[in-house]
């Protein structure tokens, strides 16, 4: 989706990807299979780079850091990219800079989580390698105690929350800094990914203004070059709580290709090529479903109710090439624009009953 963005702009992209059969294989200027949280792999592919960015953090910020000090351009910036990796900085970072967030204790290890029983109920975090819901462990009583990672983790307070929003910023090399509208989103119940979304987020003005207030003011103090996803907290007490950033364009923005006047593939592209940044406006409100893998498929995938979704007025399907699915594996998304919310909702149901993917 960045590739087909950079096309309108007659951009080469070259891609490192750990899979050599990656979606984007047949359509980068040039495309190379490697680690990208190797040192070597990931200093040598970035030399004949003019500019470097990422889709995904889990990625050697040293060999980005070496390549920045030798005058390649990297956004968003490895400095960046390194905190964000590593969730307990994330937090610190929230907490020093008065950015609202739940309250939070570091654990070395399972035995020290256990210590923290007053604490419960609680949601105990891996520092790093976290991603799409994995590294995510919800304890509500002692009995769960035992699911604590072994590794070195942090609990953080459980949420009794009413919604589940984010805000994606952008923010350009000449300080400029643009918002899209808060969308709400749907967790799979057994996952911890997006299950499904909508945007506008149906808010008061004033949380509407809160969370765009706070996602300008993170990515302001962080001094990012990019796109920032801002995931909250809505308590049911009417205050807006920070969970977790991301450095990249991200699930919750995948609507804006349809559904805004400047997808965030071409805001990001903006962004780091210094561009004045476009337009973040709606031009109709939207829904998002994910297209996940079947529970106990694994194999070649095979898309099942195709017609019967495309055959659905204000459908638009994007499928990531991916061959092979997997339980619970992103395989693709649908957008769906409509004026009217319960439009939206009644065709969301439908989507999730009849677009389903099996092996």
């Amino acid at each position: 989706m960045m590739i087909q963005s950079a096309i309108d702009f007659n951009i080469d992209v070259h891609v490192l990807d750990p899979d050599p059969n990656a979606p984007c294989k047949n359509i980068a200027t040039t495309f190379q299979s490697g680690a990208l949280t190797d040192f070597d792999t990931v200093y040598e592919f970035g030399k004949s780079c003019d500019l470097i960015t990422i889709e995904i953090e889990n990625v050697n910020t040293d060999a980005l850091l070496k390549l920045q000090s030798e005058g390649k351009k990297v956004y968003p910036q490895p400095e960046v990219i390194k905190l964000i990796q590593n969730k307990l900085h994330q937090k610190e970072f929230y907490r020093e800079n008065g950015i609202p967030t739940s309250p939070f204790i570091p654990t070395a290890n399972k035995v020290t989580v256990g210590t923290h029983s007053d604490f419960l109920p609680f949601v105990n975090k891996l520092e790093t390698e976290g991603y799409d819901g994995r590294g995510v462990q919800v304890i509500k009583s002692e009995k769960e105690l035992h699911l604590a990672f072994e590794q070195r983790s942090f609990i953080e307070k459980l949420v009794d929350f009413d919604k589940e929003i984010a805000v994606i910023a952008a923010r350009n090399e000449s300080g400029q800094i643009e918002t899209y509208p808060t969308v709400e989103m749907v967790f799979h119940p057994e996952k911890n990914l997006v299950e499904y979304l909508f945007s506008p987020a149906i808010l008061s003005s004033e949380l509407e203004e809160k969370a765009q207030s706070i996602a300008k003011s993170i990515i302001d103090k962080l001094g990012m070059v990019g796109l920032l996803a801002i995931e909250m907290f809505v308590t049911k007490d009417g205050e807006i709580l920070v969970n977790e950033v991301a450095p990249r364009t991200h699930n919750s923005g995948h609507q804006t290709i349809e559904g805004s006047i400047t997808s965030q593939f071409e805001q990001h592209l903006r962004a780091i090529l210094n561009m004045p940044l476009g337009n973040t406006n709606n031009v109709i409100p939207t829904a998002m479903v994910n297209l996940l893998g079947e529970a106990e498929h694994t194999g070649l995938a095979v898309y099942n109710g195709l017609d019967e979704v495309l055959n659905t007025e204000g459908v638009h399907l994007h499928l990531y090439g991916k061959k092979i699915t997997k339980p619970f594996r992103k395989m693709g998304h649908v957008t769906i624009t409509s004026n009217d919310m319960s439009d939206l909702k009644e065709k969301v149901k439908f989507v999730k009953e009849h677009l389903t993917i099996t092996s």
